[in-house]
């Protein structure tokens, strides 16, 4: 038997979901490739490069063939901290262009949800590397994930306003938010995927004490981003969010249509 490929990006809320198979029981299992853009991996299971991927969600809808594995999410039942639009001040109200970092997908159809849907008007978009400094030269608000977001979230004396996707989706829907999921292209696939995720979470406090240097926080302040702001696990909020955000991205024709959700 050949052994399985799977792909994940390489911030910091996805550790505990891979952490087993570079640290734990189910290392050698699988050969596992990391990138920093998640949507990296969402090329390779279009390509069919790998059997199973940490993918953004909305990859779901624009990959033929694709089926999703359940309960197992990076995902926020509130706030998320890591998926931000950042302004040099100004509310959202009053933005009129948004640089978009594009290695995430999902944030990209969330944020334009956001501004359509419920803030009523259309900025102008453009793509960006995620480099805030030019990103908010060229434009009045930036989109920022991962541990860059996480950074400035964090950061205390700063001129910027940060805006925390997961909370506006909140505040405007009363649900939860499922940013990616693990993904196949095949009827099932013979890792574990959720008994990995279960042993990487018993891990956290070494997740946190890798990743606090990177990310400039505390190993506590990482491990209750970890534990308080991530959620690994999909709830019937979250549920309902991702069934919601789905069919918001097709009346915005964001997405062809929205497709009924499949699972291995």
């Amino acid at each position: 038997m050949n052994t399985p490929r799977i792909s994940a990006s390489s911030y910091s809320n996805t550790a505990p979901l891979v952490w087993s198979f570079l640290y734990g029981k189910d290392r050698g299992t699988a050969e596992l490739i990391l990138d920093t853009a998640p949507a990296r991996s969402a090329e390779l299971l279009m390509q069919d490069r790998v059997d199973a991927a940490l993918v953004p969600v909305i990859a779901y809808q624009m990959i033929e063939g694709v089926r999703m594995v359940p309960d197992i999410c990076v995902g926020a039942r509130k706030r998320v901290r890591s998926v931000c639009l950042i302004t040099n001040g100004q509310d959202l109200s009053d933005v009129r262009s948004v640089s978009l970092d594009v290695s995430s997908r999902t944030s990209v159809v969330l944020t334009k949800i956001i501004f359509r849907e419920f803030l009523g008007f259309e900025p102008v978009w453009s793509n960006a590397v995620p480099d805030i400094g030019q990103m908010l030269a060229e434009a009045d608000a930036a989109l920022v994930i991962g541990d860059p977001a996480l950074r400035l979230s964090a950061a205390g004396d700063t001129p910027l306003k940060v805006f925390d996707l997961a909370e506006l989706w909140h505040q405007h829907t009363g649900l939860g938010f499922v940013f990616a999921m693990w993904m196949t292209r095949r009827e099932n696939i013979s890792i574990d995927l959720a008994a990995a995720r279960d042993e990487g979470l018993r891990h956290i406090g070494d997740i946190a004490a890798n990743y606090a240097s990177d990310t400039g926080l505390s190993r506590d302040e990482m491990q209750r981003y970890l534990t308080e702001n991530i959620s690994y696990s999909i709830d019937d909020s979250m549920q309902q969010g991702l069934d919601l955000y789905f069919r918001l991205a097709a009346r915005h024709r964001l997405i062809p249509r929205s497709a009924e959700s499949r699972y291995i």
